[in-house]
């Protein structure tokens, strides 16, 4: 009977330490959030305030113009039109989104990051080539060459771009896994950050010369999103 006992014990502290350990917090939908101890000056964190049930439409839930290319005629030859909670209010709290992303000759949707979402990428037209780089300290690079209906996948935080190796226009459609998946793109925000980082930091974390760093900085950093 002890052993019993025993066991019915070990078997439940084991589920209740598997569901600690399996417990997180939610990820967060905006890039900071302070932690605030007076109320009325806090404000509605991760999504937007909930419509009225009664008064929620199909509207909410629907977005025209995704047939429509992105201007492409830009430094980096691409441009991406956004669908998610801010062209789509019922997105809110559904954790998807998606994304039609256009692309020039030889031109390239930039290296960059979703801090909140993976992303899977759908070729309807043209030949791109893909990749994402893993973390340190392997920092290993995937890349893959894609054509028409071919789909590939970029892992949520990592370092990833897309480049049309072809002579003619490319498209692609990618969902991504948060109603607000954000982005980074590297250069800009190294490069282009307001107020710039100090040239002596980029200077050394490059290799590069000082003068050099100053003069990338002095750029116009195109934001394609």
């Amino acid at each position: 009977m002890k052993k019993g006992v025993s066991f019915l014990v070990t078997v439940a502290l084991m589920a209740l330490a598997s569901s600690l350990a399996s417990a997180s917090d939610p990820s967060p939908l905006q890039d900071t959030c302070v932690a605030i101890a007076e109320p009325k000056n806090a404000v509605f964190v991760n999504g937007k305030f909930c419509k009225n049930p009664n008064l929620t439409k199909a509207e909410d839930f629907f977005y025209s113009g995704l047939d429509k290319p992105g201007n492409i005629s830009n430094p980096v030859g691409s441009a991406v039109t956004p669908v998610n909670v801010a062209q789509i209010p019922g997105l809110n709290t559904l954790g998807i989104s998606a994304v039609r992303i256009d692309y020039a000759p030889y031109g390239q949707n930039p290296p960059h990051t979703h801090p909140r979402a993976t992303e899977i990428l759908t070729v309807l037209e043209g030949t791109l080539l893909v990749g994402f780089v893993t973390s340190n300290p392997e920092n290993r690079l995937f890349t893959k060459v894609l054509n028409k209906g071919d789909v590939f996948v970029f892992p949520i935080g990592l370092i990833h771009f897309q480049f049309n190796i072809g002579h003619t226009n490319a498209v692609a459609i990618a969902g991504l896994s948060s109603q607000n998946p954000g982005v980074i793109t590297i250069a800009n925000a190294v490069f282009g950050s307001d107020p710039a980082i100090d040239p002596d930091v980029l200077s050394r974390a490059f290799q590069l010369d000082k003068n050099v760093v100053k003069n990338i900085q002095s750029r116009f950093w195109y934001d394609n999103n």
